[in-house]
């Protein structure tokens, strides 16, 4: 063979070698943009759990005790808001959007808290089966709801430091891969809430 067909084909097969590792790391970064869709759909799907627990348990409540009308209305109030947003994969890339979200969830758990609280002072509603159901299963959703953010976060922290890290960050700017926004905790987190009775 001649001298400049063995140099052709060497930079034929570096050239193939090279598009080859791009189109593996394109494609691994879409595996894990679609790890963090479905993370995300968990996510989703937690919420939805709970906003359907809800008329259930206000319903419940309403039907045993007549206690103050404030804290009712503010779980109603605080679950009409967190409807109001669309949860889509784009939210993931809208910082602004994103923060709303959990804006909403946020006013809705503490709206939550405030309801159970309340419910501690009556004994008749407190014995009432139908409402320890409706209480524990929305216990088990918050945890589940903190599970899932909890995974979220996992999948996202792997993503981004994949879409970040050289040399995959040149590919993640050519594919459109950019990092995704983390679940973090409410402003005042920190702080134990007070519990009054």
């Amino acid at each position: 063979m001649k001298k400049g067909t063995i140099i052709a084909l060497a930079i034929v097969a570096v050239l193939v070698m090279g598009v080859m590792w791009g189109v593996g790391k394109y494609n691994g970064m879409v595996r894990m943009d679609e790890g963090v869709n479905g993370a995300w759909a968990q996510v989703q799907n937690q919420y939805q759990r709970r906003m359907d627990l809800i008329p259930n348990l206000v319903a419940t409540v309403q039907g045993v005790a007549n206690f103050e009308k404030s804290t009712l209305q503010a779980v109603i109030e605080a679950r009409a808001k967190a409807t109001q947003v669309t949860l889509s994969p784009q939210l993931l890339n809208d910082p602004q959007a994103f923060q709303r979200f959990e804006q909403s969830q946020g006013s809705l758990g503490s709206a939550l808290s405030r309801l159970l609280v309340t419910v501690e002072q009556y004994p008749t509603l407190k014995a009432n089966e139908n409402f320890l159901q409706l209480q524990s299963q929305l216990e088990g959703t918050e945890n589940r709801i903190s599970v899932e953010r909890k995974r979220f976060n996992e999948v996202v922290q792997e993503f981004n430091a994949s879409v970040r890290t050289f040399p995959n960050s040149l590919i993640a700017g050519f594919g459109g891969f950019g990092p995704k926004q983390y679940f973090q905790a409410t402003a005042g987190a920190e702080t134990a809430p007070k519990v009054q009775f």
